[in-house]
């Protein structure tokens, strides 16, 4: 028992390592620097402030704004990417030939650089009859759609952000779903058939309670990625259009590295870390009293 003690401390140990010095370390810095009136080059005269960053960013409009962005991300993007993810995953699970390819072609955007996925979709988002989706929309309705600028649109901003991350994301929750489909026994289904259950009942009371964990898996981690979104709005609308995209990461960037006011963006690096751990939790806590994780 000891020696596969040792070994599995050993092949952890790089990661732990890795974990420490870009994560944990990193963090702790961030929490030492929150109490000071530290300024991005200015290594000098940094003095002890206490508490005055967190008052300020929680008094902050503009924090406030973008955490409330932050929900309406998730708000959209948990349940649209999951919806989209597992109508993906029952698609493909079916035994047809050259499933391998198109299972392929539907993961792809994941492993598509945040930077390409963004300049690919504001071309699709790009004003007048010249950009793709306004295109359609003109063929589609045949000339009645009036062209729109989505991406400088307080209206349409935030739902075109939405709509890249989602296509960008849904590759790997299908994946995950797509494997817990597959873990079913079909002897499920066969029994369920013989007894008279349509596919809506089959899904409803064999594939859905089947996929209970990895639904629940894939719920936690889009949270807390639609959380932390940042590299659509830095590029697709710089926080705009009237800080309608502006998200919590994006307003530490800013603070942090633009404003070159380094201790109010690790502070606000703090409250954000501890608000999305405490929702995690809480998602966590839910989903055990519901039954729907395994203890």
């Amino acid at each position: 028992m000891k020696k596969w003690s040792t070994a599995a401390i050993g092949m952890a140990l790089p990661a732990l390592i890795g974990l420490g010095l870009f994560v944990v370390l990193p963090f702790l810095l961030a929490i030492g620097l929150s109490f000071t009136n530290a300024r991005l080059g200015s290594p000098l005269g940094i003095q002890f402030v206490g508490l005055r960053e967190y008052v300020y960013v929680l008094s902050d409009a503009t924090f406030w704004r973008a955490l409330g962005n932050n929900c309406l991300f998730a708000a959209l993007i948990v349940p649209g990417q999951t919806a989209l993810a597992l109508g993906l995953a029952l698609l493909l699970n079916q035994p047809l030939r050259g499933m391998v390819v198109f299972r392929t072609l539907f993961f792809m955007p994941v492993i598509f650089p945040i930077a390409l996925v963004s300049v690919v979709w504001i071309l699709i988002f790009a004003p007048g009859p010249e950009g793709m989706l306004n295109g359609f929309l003109g063929w589609l309705s045949g000339g009645a759609w009036q062209p729109r600028d989505f991406l400088n649109d307080p209206t349409w901003a935030l739902p075109a952000v939405v709509l890249t991350s989602i296509w960008q994301g849904a590759g790997f929750q299908m994946v995950v779903l797509l494997a817990g489909l597959q873990s079913i026994d079909p002897a499920l289904h066969e029994a369920a058939a013989m007894d008279g259950a349509g596919r809506f009942r089959r899904f409803l009371h064999v594939t859905l309670p089947g996929l209970r964990n990895p639904l629940i898996f894939v719920t936690i981690v889009t949270t807390i990625l639609s959380f932390r979104i940042f590299d659509q709005v830095r590029i697709m609308t710089n926080g705009g259009p009237k800080g309608a995209t502006t998200t919590v990461v994006y307003e530490i960037v800013q603070a942090a590295f633009d404003r070159a006011q380094l201790s109010r963006g690790a502070a606000m690096a703090v409250l954000f870390f501890v608000l999305v751990l405490g929702l995690t939790l809480i998602q966590r806590r839910v989903f055990k009293q519901h039954g729907a994780v395994n203890r």
